[in-house]
């Protein structure tokens, strides 16, 4: 019987031993990935020094693809005909505009006409005053409101 404790406890302290070096292994491990994703993280932010050289070159070739890109815009809208002036260009280069939407209703038959004199004597209309409401108060937006 002595034996055989002396023989499983010498097992179980390996296997504890064993399994303590896997998790040490597996800890190491992932602590290694986290540095060395610290490390990318830390190459995507430093990028190359900026000197004038550097910047000249760049704002070069930048300025280079913006005009290929203007030119082939420019392209692509003479070869489909959409030179079209905006709604302001138009408006100040024809002067007939301003009056042609009105010419359109009148063709069509549309004619709006105003009794002028329904406005001339606005005194003979009885409006309510709200000076004239003993309850209006003008410091108090809700005294306007009726029961």
């Amino acid at each position: 019987m002595v034996m055989i404790f002396t023989l499983v406890t010498a097992v179980q302290e390996k296997l504890n031993e064993i399994v303590d070096q896997i998790k040490t292994r597996r800890e190491e491990e992932k602590k290694r990935k986290e540095k060395e994703a610290e490390e990318a993280e830390k190459q995507l932010f430093h990028g190359t020094p900026v000197t004038i050289e550097n910047f000249l070159s760049w704002k070069a070739k930048f300025d280079a693809e913006l005009l290929e890109i203007k030119k082939k815009r420019m392209k692509e809208e003479e070869q489909a005909g959409k030179n079209k002036l905006s709604g302001k260009q138009l408006f100040e280069t024809d002067h007939n505009l301003d009056t042609s939407d009105i010419q359109f209703l009148e063709d069509a038959g549309n004619n709006v006409e105003v009794d002028e004199s329904l406005f001339q004597e606005m005194d003979d209309l009885e409006l309510e005053d709200d000076e004239d409401d003993p309850d209006y108060n003008p410091a108090d937006p809700e005294s306007d409101l009726t029961d």
